[in-house]
């Protein structure tokens, strides 16, 4: 069946070309619970079956894990029939103590220490574990996973030396002799897209967190972005959870529980969203989507109702006046895009 998300927008100046949607797999690796295999199988058929053929993966999502159901699901499939794209960054490798080694944050995860690297050995290396993962014999672009001064702190300057100086030259290598079609970065911080994200030249990048229907704080780092050619995939257009479930208890947001303020700001929304008769998620989808730099928004699923659901949010064409209503109460950025119905 095809649905209108499998139109494609062209990724830069590649041969990369992504549909407006695509399904991100982080779940598939036990993000917030374990996904038993069958239920994984499961959730990958419906989202093929709703019209998806873009999927994004990670060697750190369960630790390897999340790349193996992925990779078991498609290698009975046409290669020319999805879009496949996986990061570097990060190599796997047995642990010394396997029977006390800690999986988390990932439940049900593999048993794989990570090394972090960005040094060419290093990015070969994890795409070479990549393909073996998955089973596959191409992948169709590879991102520069989380470089986030945050998360490396002290190190932080030293593995972006590493990149530059080393990484990235097996990434052109790679584009060069037609093994990939594209090099990108994935990123979760506005202070990533602004640093490390201005580090090295860009085809595309996946901007996780900082523009959503919540937050449009990434709005100057899309424009800088934009300036050098640079697509974007919005890689968490629910903001973890919160734009789907709606302001519930337990709600989260950024990866976590979401704040009092949060939840506010998400039941204002809803409210606004409910009065033209539009489900939250349909909103979170479709704003983001307005961007001109954004090619394509990339939700997860661990079910195969939520996949089903994401293609059910993107039929929903809100009104102009909604967005009206959002912008004049404050609740969106006023010069970030806007939807047309």
């Amino acid at each position: 069946m095809t649905m209108p998300f499998t139109a494609t927008r062209q990724v830069g100046s590649t041969g990369l070309h992504l549909p407006r949607l695509g399904l991100g797999l982080a779940h598939l690796g036990g993000m917030w619970g374990r996904v038993p295999a069958v239920v994984a199988q499961e959730t990958l058929t419906a989202a093929w079956d709703a019209g998806f053929r873009f999927f994004d993966t990670a060697p750190w999502y369960g630790r390897g894990l999340s790349e193996h159901r992925l990779g078991s699901f498609l290698i009975d499939r046409p290669r020319d029939a999805f879009v496949l794209t996986t990061k570097v960054g990060r190599v796997l490798h047995r642990p010394d103590d396997l029977a006390g080694f800690d999986i988390a944050p990932w439940t049900g995860g593999l048993r794989f220490t990570v090394e972090f690297t960005y040094t060419y050995d290093g990015v070969m290396r994890a795409y070479e574990q990549s393909l073996m993962r998955l089973g596959l014999d191409t992948i169709d672009a590879l991102l520069i996973h989380d470089p986030d001064e945050v998360l490396h702190g002290d190190q932080f300057e030293a593995r972006m030396q590493e990149l530059e100086n080393s990484g990235y030259k097996a990434l052109e290598a790679l584009k060069a002799q037609g093994q990939i079609k594209a090099i990108g970065m994935g990123m979760n911080t506005t202070q990533a897209l602004a640093t490390a994200g201005a580090r090295v030249p860009l085809d595309f990048a996946i901007v996780a967190m900082p523009y959503t229907l919540l937050d449009q704080s990434a709005l100057p780092a899309l424009a800088a972005f934009a300036s050098r050619g640079t697509a974007i995939i919005i890689g968490a257009p629910y903001a973890s959870g919160i734009l789907v479930t709606g302001p519930v208890p337990g709600a989260r947001y950024r990866y976590a529980p979401a704040s009092a303020e949060i939840v506010g700001k998400a039941a204002a929304i809803q409210t606004i969203c409910a009065r033209y008769h539009v489900p939250l998620a349909a909103a979170a989808l479709h704003f983001v989507l307005a961007h001109p730099a954004v090619v394509s928004a990339i939700p997860g699923a661990a079910t195969a109702a939520e996949a089903r659901a994401i293609a059910d949010a993107f039929a929903v064409v809100p009104p102009t006046a909604m967005w009206a209503a959002l912008r004049d109460q404050g609740l969106i950025d006023p010069s970030a895009p806007l939807p047309q119905a």
